[in-house]
C-alpha cells in the first residue's frame, strides 16, 4: 500500500485552521503535540500514569501552560460539568440569547442609519450604546 506524507511545514500550516488539539489517553501525542505547539495551536491533554501518558504534560510544562493539563479524568468530567452548567445558567442572562434586547440594539442601529441618511451624511461605522 502506497501512503502520501506531507512536507512538515505543509502539516505545521494545516494545523493553523485548528482551535484546540484535544490530546488522548491511555497514550498521549508526542511529537504531535510538539508540532501542534509549534504551529501555535494549544493542546489540551489529561495527565496519563505512565511515561506515554505524561508527555503531552510535558511539553506544556515546558512551553508555560500547565493551565491546559487536567489532571485525571474525573477532574475532566467535573470541569465538564462546571463549564455545562455555566452556559446553562448565561443561556438566559447574557445577550446571545436575548432576542428582545437583540432586537432593540439592531432596532437603534437601523434608526440611526436612517437619521444620518436622512441628513445627507455619509455611510460611516455606528456604535449603538447598550439599551437595557
Amino acid at each position: 500500500m502506497r501512503r502520501d506524507f506531507l512536507e512538515l511545514s505543509d502539516h505545521w500550516a494545516r494545523q493553523l485552521h485548528a482551535d484546540l488539539f484535544l490530546d488522548t489517553l491511555p497514550f498521549n501525542a508526542h511529537t504531535t503535540a510538539s508540532d501542534a505547539l509549534w504551529a501555535g495551536l494549544p493542546v489540551l491533554t489529561c495527565v496519563g500514569e505512565t511515561f506515554a501518558g505524561r508527555v503531552a504534560a510535558s511539553l506544556l510544562k515546558a512551553v508555560g501552560l500547565p493551565e491546559l493539563i487536567i489532571t485525571s479524568l474525573k477532574d475532566y468530567a467535573s470541569f465538564l460539568a462546571s463549564i455545562k452548567a455555566k452556559l446553562a445558567r448565561n443561556r438566559s442572562t447574557h445577550p446571545l440569547f436575548d432576542t428582545a434586547r437583540y432586537s432593540r440594539h439592531i432596532e437603534a442601529a437601523y434608526t440611526t442609519m436612517w437619521q444620518r441618511y436622512q441628513a445627507g451624511e455619509p455611510p460611516r461605522a455606528i456604535a449603538v450604546e447598550s439599551i437595557d
